[in-house]
């Protein structure tokens, strides 16, 4: 299925899925593919109680088998030069969906977002926010309208105490890769009720 891919990892700093997230990388490598991980510079930097910067980058190096790209620099020639068959944002937080849908590019994710995008192939977004259903909500509106942009199925993770946060079910990263790369749809649902 994705047998000689190049997919690209951006990841963002919500730090308490990371748990969830990056043991996915080895999906994509079992399933022939070779992961390039992308990170944004808070996550390098932040320690919290989930963990240093530091102690990821060493389990999503390990896991992928390549080096961590954490420059705009380095996620340039991700355009024409060096092209990644699909571009996998998760988690991706609030701050970059914001970012992502009004065209700023100040991070590496962003960057080799865009550069995928200008070469016509798909990204994918792993949205993590607690204002989802807040001011973010017209960014993600946008971003579904997008061409070429999909979304790893999401829902709220906790209505009662934080109505407005949604996450992305991280266990279905893999499938909607699939659509999107072999068949430019979104994987459906995209809203799910989310059980914790």
């Amino acid at each position: 299925m994705l047998e000689g891919k190049r997919i690209g990892l951006g990841i963002t700093a919500s730090h308490c899925t990371y748990e969830d997230v990056v043991p996915k990388i080895k999906y994509f490598t079992d399933a022939g593919a070779t992961v390039v991980p992308i990170i944004t510079p808070s996550v390098l930097h932040a320690a919290t109680r989930f963990g240093t910067g530091e102690e990821w980058i060493q389990k999503i190096e390990a896991l992928a088998g390549e080096k961590v790209v954490s420059s705009i620099i380095e996620a340039e020639p991700f355009g024409p030069r060096n092209p990644l068959d699909c571009m996998v944002i998760a988690p991706m937080t609030g701050n970059s969906i914001s970012k992502f849908a009004n065209a700023a590019t100040d991070s590496p994710v962003l960057m080799a977002a865009k550069a995928t995008l200008r070469n016509g192939s798909p990204v994918v977004l792993g949205i993590s926010t607690n204002d989802a259903l807040g001011l973010n909500f017209m960014n993600i509106a946008k971003l579904m309208n997008a061409k070429n942009v999909y979304f790893i199925p999401f829902g709220q993770d906790d209505p009662i105490n934080k109505p407005t946060s949604m996450i992305a079910d991280f266990s279905k990263m893999l499938d909607t890769v699939h659509y999107a790369l072999a068949y430019k749809k979104q994987l459906q649902p995209i809203i799910i009720q989310f059980l914790k």
